[in-house]
Protein backbone atom coordinates (compact mmCIF):
# COMPACT_ATOMS: atom_id res chain seq x y z
CA UNK A 1 0.00 0.00 0.00
CA UNK A 2 1.47 3.35 -1.03
CA UNK A 3 1.44 6.32 1.29
CA UNK A 4 -1.33 7.85 -0.82
CA UNK A 5 -3.55 4.81 -0.23
CA UNK A 6 -3.22 4.72 3.56
CA UNK A 7 -6.15 5.95 5.66
CA UNK A 8 -6.27 9.57 6.78
CA UNK A 9 -7.10 10.21 10.42
CA UNK A 10 -8.18 13.59 11.78
CA UNK A 11 -7.71 13.68 15.56
CA UNK A 12 -8.64 16.60 17.80
CA UNK A 13 -6.92 17.30 21.11
CA UNK A 14 -3.52 15.72 20.38
CA UNK A 15 -1.24 17.64 22.74
CA UNK A 16 -1.55 15.04 25.51
CA UNK A 17 -3.62 12.09 26.67
CA UNK A 18 -5.65 9.80 24.43
CA UNK A 19 -5.29 12.05 21.39
CA UNK A 20 -1.51 12.16 21.62
CA UNK A 21 -1.07 8.42 22.11
CA UNK A 22 -3.57 7.52 19.41
CA UNK A 23 -1.92 9.86 16.90
CA UNK A 24 1.45 8.32 17.71
CA UNK A 25 0.12 4.82 17.02
CA UNK A 26 -1.51 5.89 13.75
CA UNK A 27 1.67 7.50 12.44
CA UNK A 28 3.85 4.60 13.55
CA UNK A 29 1.69 2.34 11.39
CA UNK A 30 2.66 4.38 8.37
CA UNK A 31 -0.76 5.98 8.06
CA UNK A 32 -1.53 9.66 7.49
CA UNK A 33 -2.88 11.93 10.20
CA UNK A 34 -4.06 15.46 10.83
CA UNK A 35 -3.07 16.17 14.43
CA UNK A 36 -4.50 19.19 16.19
CA UNK A 37 -4.13 21.23 19.36
CA UNK A 38 -4.84 24.76 20.44
CA UNK A 39 -1.07 25.29 20.65
CA UNK A 40 0.42 23.71 17.52
CA UNK A 41 3.94 23.78 18.96
CA UNK A 42 2.90 21.03 21.37
CA UNK A 43 2.58 18.69 18.39
CA UNK A 44 6.22 18.91 17.32
CA UNK A 45 7.14 15.55 18.84
CA UNK A 46 4.34 13.80 16.96
CA UNK A 47 5.26 15.26 13.60
CA UNK A 48 9.03 14.72 13.94
CA UNK A 49 10.10 11.95 11.58
CA UNK A 50 6.65 11.77 9.98
CA UNK A 51 6.61 15.07 8.11
CA UNK A 52 5.50 13.38 4.90
CA UNK A 53 2.43 11.87 6.55
CA UNK A 54 1.54 14.21 9.43
CA UNK A 55 -0.14 17.59 9.27
CA UNK A 56 -0.13 19.63 12.48
CA UNK A 57 -2.89 22.23 12.71
CA UNK A 58 -3.86 24.78 15.35
CA UNK A 59 -7.43 24.11 16.39
CA UNK A 60 -9.74 25.26 19.14
CA UNK A 61 -12.98 23.33 18.55
CA UNK A 62 -15.02 26.12 20.14
CA UNK A 63 -14.05 28.43 17.25
CA UNK A 64 -15.92 27.73 14.00
CA UNK A 65 -13.42 29.59 11.76
CA UNK A 66 -10.60 27.44 13.13
CA UNK A 67 -12.61 24.27 12.48
CA UNK A 68 -13.32 25.32 8.91
CA UNK A 69 -9.68 26.24 8.30
CA UNK A 70 -8.41 22.95 9.75
CA UNK A 71 -10.72 20.87 7.57
CA UNK A 72 -9.72 22.85 4.47
CA UNK A 73 -6.04 22.25 5.26
CA UNK A 74 -6.67 18.54 5.74
CA UNK A 75 -8.52 18.22 2.45
CA UNK A 76 -5.92 20.25 0.58
CA UNK A 77 -3.07 18.11 1.93
CA UNK A 78 -4.57 14.64 1.79
CA UNK A 79 -7.72 14.91 -0.33
CA UNK A 80 -9.81 12.88 2.10
CA UNK A 81 -10.62 12.11 5.75
CA UNK A 82 -11.30 8.48 6.60
CA UNK A 83 -11.49 8.62 10.39
CA UNK A 84 -12.52 11.58 12.53
CA UNK A 85 -11.68 11.26 16.22
CA UNK A 86 -13.57 13.82 18.30
CA UNK A 87 -11.29 13.70 21.32
CA UNK A 88 -10.90 17.36 22.37
CA UNK A 89 -12.58 18.24 25.64
CA UNK A 90 -12.03 18.36 29.37
CA UNK A 91 -13.57 17.55 32.74
CA UNK A 92 -15.41 19.72 35.22
CA UNK A 93 -16.47 18.72 38.71
CA UNK A 94 -18.86 20.42 41.10
CA UNK A 95 -21.94 19.61 43.11
CA UNK A 96 -24.96 20.40 40.93
CA UNK A 97 -26.11 23.18 43.26
CA UNK A 98 -22.62 24.68 43.35
CA UNK A 99 -21.98 24.57 39.59
CA UNK A 100 -20.57 27.77 38.13
CA UNK A 101 -22.57 29.03 35.14
CA UNK A 102 -19.54 30.10 33.12
CA UNK A 103 -17.72 26.82 33.77
CA UNK A 104 -20.80 24.83 32.77
CA UNK A 105 -21.27 26.73 29.52
CA UNK A 106 -17.57 26.58 28.66
CA UNK A 107 -17.58 22.82 29.12
CA UNK A 108 -20.60 22.38 26.88
CA UNK A 109 -18.94 24.59 24.26
CA UNK A 110 -15.89 22.31 24.17
CA UNK A 111 -17.31 18.86 24.88
CA UNK A 112 -20.62 19.15 23.04
CA UNK A 113 -21.00 22.08 20.65
CA UNK A 114 -17.39 21.85 19.48
CA UNK A 115 -17.84 18.15 18.74
CA UNK A 116 -21.08 18.87 16.90
CA UNK A 117 -19.42 21.57 14.79
CA UNK A 118 -16.39 19.40 14.04
CA UNK A 119 -18.63 16.57 12.87
CA UNK A 120 -20.70 18.83 10.63
CA UNK A 121 -17.53 20.18 9.01
CA UNK A 122 -16.19 16.72 8.13
CA UNK A 123 -19.43 15.05 7.07
CA UNK A 124 -19.51 16.55 3.54
CA UNK A 125 -16.11 15.01 2.82
CA UNK A 126 -17.05 11.58 4.16
CA UNK A 127 -20.44 11.70 2.46
CA UNK A 128 -18.74 12.48 -0.84
CA UNK A 129 -16.39 9.55 -0.37
CA UNK A 130 -19.20 7.21 0.62
CA UNK A 131 -16.89 6.03 3.38
CA UNK A 132 -15.78 7.18 6.81
CA UNK A 133 -15.77 6.43 10.51
CA UNK A 134 -16.43 8.90 13.32
CA UNK A 135 -15.11 8.08 16.79
CA UNK A 136 -16.65 10.23 19.52
CA UNK A 137 -14.84 10.12 22.85
CA UNK A 138 -17.47 9.99 25.54
CA UNK A 139 -16.84 8.33 28.91
CA UNK A 140 -18.21 5.89 31.43
CA UNK A 141 -19.96 9.08 32.54
CA UNK A 142 -21.95 8.91 29.31
CA UNK A 143 -23.88 6.07 30.98
CA UNK A 144 -23.38 6.69 34.70
CA UNK A 145 -23.75 10.04 36.47
CA UNK A 146 -21.44 10.17 39.47
CA UNK A 147 -21.82 12.69 42.32
CA UNK A 148 -19.70 15.73 41.61
CA UNK A 149 -19.61 15.03 37.87
CA UNK A 150 -23.17 15.87 36.87
CA UNK A 151 -22.31 18.53 34.32
CA UNK A 152 -19.50 16.48 32.80
CA UNK A 153 -21.85 13.48 32.59
CA UNK A 154 -24.45 15.69 30.92
CA UNK A 155 -21.99 16.56 28.14
CA UNK A 156 -21.19 12.90 27.58
CA UNK A 157 -24.84 11.83 27.66
CA UNK A 158 -25.48 14.50 25.04
CA UNK A 159 -22.81 13.08 22.75
CA UNK A 160 -24.22 9.57 23.16
CA UNK A 161 -27.70 10.73 22.07
CA UNK A 162 -26.26 12.76 19.21
CA UNK A 163 -24.30 9.74 18.03
CA UNK A 164 -27.39 7.52 17.96
CA UNK A 165 -29.14 9.96 15.64
CA UNK A 166 -25.99 10.53 13.58
CA UNK A 167 -25.54 6.81 12.97
CA UNK A 168 -29.16 6.45 11.86
CA UNK A 169 -28.59 9.22 9.31
CA UNK A 170 -25.20 8.25 7.93
CA UNK A 171 -25.16 4.44 8.05
CA UNK A 172 -27.15 4.22 4.79
CA UNK A 173 -24.43 6.43 3.24
CA UNK A 174 -21.64 3.98 4.14
CA UNK A 175 -20.42 5.80 7.25
CA UNK A 176 -19.88 4.42 10.75
CA UNK A 177 -20.14 6.00 14.21
CA UNK A 178 -18.63 4.62 17.40
CA UNK A 179 -18.69 6.18 20.85
CA UNK A 180 -15.58 5.33 22.85
CA UNK A 181 -16.33 5.31 26.57
CA UNK A 182 -13.21 4.99 28.75
CA UNK A 183 -13.12 4.55 32.48
CA UNK A 184 -10.09 5.75 34.48
CA UNK A 185 -6.90 5.85 32.38
CA UNK A 186 -3.41 7.15 33.11
CA UNK A 187 -3.68 10.25 30.95
CA UNK A 188 -3.05 12.87 33.66
CA UNK A 189 -6.64 13.95 33.02
CA UNK A 190 -7.12 14.92 36.66
CA UNK A 191 -4.02 17.08 36.82
CA UNK A 192 -4.07 18.49 33.31
CA UNK A 193 -7.59 19.05 32.04
CA UNK A 194 -9.90 18.93 35.03
CA UNK A 195 -11.58 22.00 36.46
CA UNK A 196 -13.38 22.07 39.77
CA UNK A 197 -15.66 24.32 41.75
CA UNK A 198 -14.80 23.46 45.38
CA UNK A 199 -17.47 21.98 47.60
CA UNK A 200 -18.50 24.41 50.33
CA UNK A 201 -22.03 23.27 51.15
CA UNK A 202 -21.71 20.76 53.97
CA UNK A 203 -24.76 18.80 52.84
CA UNK A 204 -22.77 17.55 49.83
CA UNK A 205 -19.50 16.81 51.65
CA UNK A 206 -20.02 13.02 51.63
CA UNK A 207 -21.17 12.83 47.99
CA UNK A 208 -19.87 15.44 45.55
CA UNK A 209 -17.28 16.74 48.00
CA UNK A 210 -15.77 13.30 48.58
CA UNK A 211 -15.53 12.65 44.85
CA UNK A 212 -13.79 15.97 44.21
CA UNK A 213 -11.19 15.18 46.85
CA UNK A 214 -10.70 11.62 45.70
CA UNK A 215 -10.17 12.41 42.02
CA UNK A 216 -6.70 13.87 42.50
CA UNK A 217 -5.65 10.90 44.63
CA UNK A 218 -6.03 8.38 41.80
CA UNK A 219 -4.09 10.37 39.20
CA UNK A 220 -1.25 8.18 37.94
CA UNK A 221 -2.69 5.06 39.55
CA UNK A 222 -5.50 4.30 37.12
CA UNK A 223 -5.74 0.78 35.69
CA UNK A 224 -6.25 1.89 32.10
CA UNK A 225 -3.33 2.02 29.62
CA UNK A 226 -3.83 4.79 27.01
CA UNK A 227 -1.73 3.00 24.39
CA UNK A 228 -3.78 -0.16 24.70
CA UNK A 229 -6.90 1.98 24.42
CA UNK A 230 -5.52 3.47 21.22
CA UNK A 231 -4.90 0.02 19.78
CA UNK A 232 -8.50 -0.92 20.56
CA UNK A 233 -9.77 2.19 18.77
CA UNK A 234 -7.68 1.35 15.71
CA UNK A 235 -8.98 -2.22 15.65
CA UNK A 236 -12.57 -0.96 15.70
CA UNK A 237 -11.96 1.12 12.57
CA UNK A 238 -10.66 -1.97 10.78
CA UNK A 239 -13.84 -3.98 11.43
CA UNK A 240 -16.28 -4.57 8.60
CA UNK A 241 -19.19 -3.95 10.96
CA UNK A 242 -17.83 -1.75 13.75
CA UNK A 243 -19.80 -1.43 16.99
CA UNK A 244 -21.79 1.59 18.05
CA UNK A 245 -20.24 1.39 21.55
CA UNK A 246 -16.68 0.69 22.66
CA UNK A 247 -16.32 0.71 26.44
CA UNK A 248 -12.67 0.73 27.54
CA UNK A 249 -11.25 -0.70 30.75
CA UNK A 250 -12.66 -3.16 33.30
CA UNK A 251 -13.93 -0.43 35.62
CA UNK A 252 -15.95 1.14 32.81
CA UNK A 253 -17.12 -2.23 31.50
CA UNK A 254 -18.35 -3.35 34.91
CA UNK A 255 -19.91 0.02 35.71
CA UNK A 256 -21.67 0.48 32.39
CA UNK A 257 -23.05 -3.05 32.15
CA UNK A 258 -24.29 -2.93 35.75
CA UNK A 259 -26.01 0.42 35.16
CA UNK A 260 -27.71 -0.79 31.97
CA UNK A 261 -28.98 -3.96 33.68
CA UNK A 262 -30.26 -1.89 36.60
CA UNK A 263 -31.99 0.56 34.28
CA UNK A 264 -33.60 -2.14 32.17
CA UNK A 265 -34.87 -3.96 35.27
CA UNK A 266 -36.37 -0.74 36.61
CA UNK A 267 -38.11 0.06 33.31
CA UNK A 268 -39.46 -3.47 33.02
CA UNK A 269 -40.65 -3.29 36.62
CA UNK A 270 -42.79 -0.28 35.70
CA UNK A 271 -44.18 -1.85 32.52
CA UNK A 272 -47.82 -1.75 33.62
CA UNK A 273 -47.58 1.92 34.55
CA UNK A 274 -45.82 2.71 31.28
CA UNK A 275 -48.47 1.02 29.15
CA UNK A 276 -51.31 2.58 31.16
CA UNK A 277 -50.44 5.98 29.72
CA UNK A 278 -51.81 5.09 26.25
CA UNK A 279 -55.40 5.64 25.15
CA UNK A 280 -57.44 2.49 25.75
CA UNK A 281 -57.59 0.28 22.66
Amino acid sequence: MSSQETPVWFITGCSTGFGHDLAKLVLERGWRAVVTARDKSRLDDLVAGHEDRALAVSLDVTEQPEIDAAVRQAEARFGRIDVLVNNAGYGYQAAIEEGDENEIRDQFDANVFGLFAMTRAVLPIMRGQGKGHILNLTSQAGFVGFPGSGYYAATKHAVEGFSDALLAEVKPLGLHVTCVAPGPFRTDWAGRSLRQTPNRIEAYADTAGARLKGTADISGKQAGDPLRAGEAMIRVTEMENPPRHLVLGRIAYDGVTAKLRERLAEIEGMKSESLSADFPE
